[in-house]
């Protein structure tokens, strides 16, 4: 769903109900700074909140639920032996998302930390889900969709838009961070005659012992990020 916002060119790029409401990603207009008067470029920059290891890109406080998030990770860089790893890490944010009559926790880190959280997520997610028992956890990183380029805008693009910062290589890098170990060996995409699309997802086989019972999962918060249907299979990697 895309809600026009005029003053900056940018667009609300909505991803599902959170606990305390909708949760908003916004699209960032396609220039990130604007000149001044005097010639010289001034970076348009929004207020952050930061609370233990909760780090927010604006003025909002966290919600209960993401309290709750940070203060158990939190205890776990206090009481186990991810302490080292987990002292420079922090979160942007986390909803439940219902999956069936379960729920799934999705956590959102920034783009920078991806890769750190990577390295420790296996052990960490692992621990999550003994605080939070029934629950699976999926760790995601919050990126932002640059608007695509129109005539309409008030202030024209100075720079070409990342690919990295298009709606479908965002939606591509969500689906990687939800399989995460797994890599992704093939993709498939069937158009039904009603004209709505399946995406059929291959995974390594490798990794099918150790994420398999988490497939549904996936499906549903991609669906609900996205508003995309997917599937999963397991085949072996190919050239």
């Amino acid at each position: 769903m895309r809600i026009p916002k005029h003053d900056n060119n940018s667009y609300i790029f909505k991803v599902g109900a959170a606990t305390q409401g909708d949760r908003l990603f916004f699209l960032e207009p396609q220039h990130a700074s604007l000149s001044s008067p005097c010639g010289a470029a001034r970076t348009l920059k929004m207020p952050q909140f930061c609370n233990g290891k909760i780090t927010k890109q604006s003025a909002d406080q966290p919600d209960e639920f993401e309290t709750s998030i940070g203060q158990t990770l939190l205890d776990l860089e206090m009481n186990s032996e991810l302490k080292a790893q987990l002292r420079e890490l922090t979160i942007t944010g986390a909803t439940q998302i219902d999956v069936g009559d379960k729920k799934c926790i999705a956590i959102f880190v920034p783009v920078p930390l991806l890769k750190a959280f990577q390295r420790v997520q296996q052990r960490l997610v692992r621990e999550l889900e003994k605080k939070f028992s029934g629950k699976h956890v999926v760790v995601i990183a919050q990126r932002r969709v640059v608007a695509k380029p129109s005539r309409k805008m008030k202030n024209p693009p100075k720079q070409k838009r990342p690919r990295s910062r298009t709606l479908t290589a965002v939606h591509e890098a969500i689906l990687e961070d939800l399989v995460y170990p797994a890599e992704i060996v093939g993709k498939r995409i069937r158009i039904r005659l009603d004209g709505t699309r399946l995406i059929k997802v291959h995974l390594d086989k490798a990794q099918q012992t150790n994420i398999e019972h988490k497939v549904e999962t996936f499906a549903a918060v991609y669906k609900k990020l996205t508003g995309k249907v997917v599937t999963f299979e397991f085949r072996e990697a190919y050239l």
